[in-house]
């Protein structure tokens, strides 16, 4: 039989509450350009960083239901990598020590980072609409 492994709501919120521990005080969500690496331990490459939003002190509440809220994110501002404009893809969570902790998706809607658009220039704001983290199993 195939591996048909499914986890306890207690189970998936300690794993989501692990990524807050991780993170600990102070994280950042750096947002880049280009393909999204292999999972957060795969250096950062020839992908253009285009922002950095500092998160609050702490990262998030308690999960609920397998899924991990984060608690307010600061806006940021358009790196010089960004040029003209260039279009986020993906973002890599990390600790205040530049340890990363988490990548995802980002968009505008329906993605692991939800910014108000993905299009972005150097001095530009760049702000998040929302952010969640869901452990599927």
């Amino acid at each position: 039989m195939a591996s048909n492994l499914k986890y306890s709501a207690v189970l998936k919120n300690g794993q989501q509450d692990q990524i807050t521990a991780k993170v600990g005080a102070s994280g950042a969500y750096d947002i880049y350009d280009g393909t999204q690496p292999t999972n957060p331990d795969t250096a950062v490459t020839t992908q253009n960083l285009l922002a950095t939003l500092n998160c609050s002190a702490t990262f998030a509440a308690a999960a609920s239901g397998g899924v991990l809220t984060a608690n307010a994110i600061s806006n940021g501002t358009g790196t010089a990598a960004a040029g003209a404009g260039k279009t986020a893809s993906w973002y890599r969570l990390r600790t205040s020590g530049g340890t990363a902790v988490v990548d995802g998706s980002v968009g505008t809607s329906g993605c692991d980072l939800n910014l108000t658009s993905t299009t972005i220039a150097q001095g530009q704001t760049v702000s998040v609409s929302s952010s969640t983290c869901t452990n599927g199993q």
